[in-house]
C-alpha cells in the first residue's frame, strides 16, 4: 500500500478530549484530484479547502469547476467497493424519497468506488446546510434544545423515507453498527457467533473474561430485552445520529444528512436510542469527576418531542427506547474494538473501547444520573 504524505500539522479526534496525529495519513491535492479524475460529474479541481478530524478515515473537503465534493478515503479492509456500495443503495433509496442527503458520485461506468494503491475511495457531492459542528467531538451535545428537536423531527422524516428499503444485514465488516446480538434469545451465544466471525476481535479478548463481563450487564440491564425487540419492525437506519453528521438551515431546522458509514438493518427504536446515547450525555467527561451531571434528559425528551412530531410515540415505544439505551452501544463498541485491534493495529485504543465504552458506559446507567435518564424519557408522555 502507498502511503501518502500527510499534511503539515493536521490533527484529528482521538478516544478523548484531545487532537492527536492521524492514524490515516490527510489526503493531498496531487491524491485528490487523481481520484476526482475518475468521475466525470467531478469536474478539474481547483482547491483543496478543508481536511476532516474524523479519525476512523481521511476525507478532505475540494473545490472543483463543477462545485464542492468531499473526497474519503478508507483503508481497503474498512471498506471495499462492495461494502460501501451497501450504503450508497440505502442513501440512493433515501434521496429517491425525498430527503436531502450527500450525493454519491459515479464512475463513467456507474460504480460508486474506486480503489487504488490499496485504499478505497468515495466522493460525495455537499450538500446545502452549515456544517455547524464539524469541529466538534462526535457524540457530543447539540448546541441548543432547539437543534435536539430538529434533529429529532429530521430523523423521524428518515424513518419515514427509509421504509421499503428491505436489503439484508450489512455483511461482515469493521465500524458498522447491528442488531444481533441484544436482540437474540441467549446474548453470550450470539456474541461468540459474533466474535469467531472477526479474528481481531477474538484475539483481543481472548485474553478477558468478556463472557463474565458481559454476562453481568446482560442480567442487570439486558432482562427481557430479546422478545420486545422481536416484535420491533426491522428497518434500515442511519446509526451513527450526532449532530456532527448534520448540515444545518438558517432557521435551526436540518438541511441534510450525511456520513452512512454505520448504516444497516436494525430498527427505529435502535436508531432513537442510539441517538440519544450519542448526544444526551457527555461520555468524554465520564470518569473525570461529575459523573453524576454529565447527562442532560432535557435534550433527550427534546429529540424524541422532535421525532414525535412526525412519527407518534407511545408509552410502549418509549419504553422500549428507555430499556435498549444501556445497552445499544454494545454491538458497535465490539465492532469498534475489531478495528483498533486488527486494521488500525492500536491494542490501547482497543482496550479503552472496551472498559471506558463498552463496560463503562453501561454501567453508568445503573447509577442514579443514568436512571434518572431513563426515567425522564419513560414519563415524557405524561408531560406533554
Amino acid at each position: 500500500m502507498t502511503t501518502p504524505s500527510s499534511s503539515a500539522g493536521h490533527r484529528v479526534h482521538g478516544m478523548g478530549t484531545a487532537l492527536e496525529a492521524p492514524t490515516w495519513p490527510a489526503i493531498t491535492p496531487e491524491e485528490a484530484a487523481a481520484i476526482l479524475a475518475c468521475f466525470p460529474a467531478a469536474g478539474r479541481m481547483t482547491a483543496l479547502e478543508w481536511q476532516s478530524p474524523r479519525p476512523f478515515s481521511a476525507a478532505t473537503l475540494v473545490r472543483t469547476t463543477t462545485g464542492a465534493f468531499v473526497v474519503k478515503r478508507h483503508h481497503h479492509r474498512l471498506r471495499s467497493p462492495a461494502g460501501l456500495a451497501e450504503e450508497h443503495a440505502f442513501i440512493a433509496h433515501l434521496a429517491a424519497r425525498g430527503v436531502t442527503v450527500a450525493d454519491v458520485l459515479r464512475t463513467a461506468s456507474g460504480e460508486s468506488a474506486v480503489t487504488a494503491d490499496g485504499w478505497t475511495y468515495e466522493v460525495h457531492r455537499q450538500a446545502p446546510g452549515a456544517d455547524l459542528y464539524r469541529d466538534r467531538q462526535s457524540w457530543t451535545p447539540f448546541l441548543s434544545g432547539a437543534h435536539a428537536g430538529a434533529a429529532g423531527a429530521a430523523l423521524a422524516r428518515l424513518h419515514d423515507a427509509a421504509a421499503g428499503f428491505d436489503a439484508p444485514a450489512r455483511t461482515v465488516q469493521p465500524l458498522v453498527t447491528s442488531l444481533a446480538i441484544l436482540s437474540a434469545a441467549d446474548p453470550i451465544v450470539a456474541v461468540e457467533a459474533y466474535v469467531a466471525a472477526r479474528p481481531a476481535l477474538a484475539g483481543y479478548l481472548a485474553t478477558r473474561p468478556w463472557r463474565r463481563e458481559l454476562a453481568a450487564l446482560f442480567a442487570s440491564l439486558g432482562q427481557g430485552l430479546a422478545p420486545r425487540l422481536a416484535v420491533q419492525p426491522p428497518l434500515w437506519t442511519h446509526n451513527d445520529w450526532h449532530p456532527s453528521n448534520l448540515l444545518w438551515a438558517a432557521d435551526g431546522s436540518v438541511a441534510a444528512t450525511f456520513d452512512f458509514g454505520l448504516a444497516g438493518r436494525t430498527s427505529a427504536v435502535h436508531d432513537i436510542a442510539t441517538a440519544i446515547e450519542r448526544t444526551a450525555v457527555r461520555w468524554l467527561d465520564l470518569g473525570q469527576g461529575a459523573d453524576d451531571s454529565i447527562a442532560d434528559p432535557d435534550a433527550a425528551v427534546a429529540l424524541l418531542r422532535g421525532y414525535a412530531t412526525v412519527r407518534p410515540l407511545g408509552s410502549a415505544d418509549l419504553g422500549m427506547i428507555a430499556a435498549l439505551l444501556p445497552l445499544v452501544h454494545v454491538e458497535f463498541a465490539l465492532s469498534e474494538i475489531d478495528y483498533f485491534a486488527g486494521i488500525a493495529g492500536d491494542p490501547d485504543a482497543a482496550t479503552l473501547a472496551w472498559d471506558g465504552y463498552l463496560l463503562a458506559h453501561a454501567e453508568w446507567f445503573r447509577a442514579g444520573a443514568g436512571r434518572a435518564l431513563l426515567r425522564a424519557i419513560t414519563q415524557m408522555e405524561s408531560q406533554r
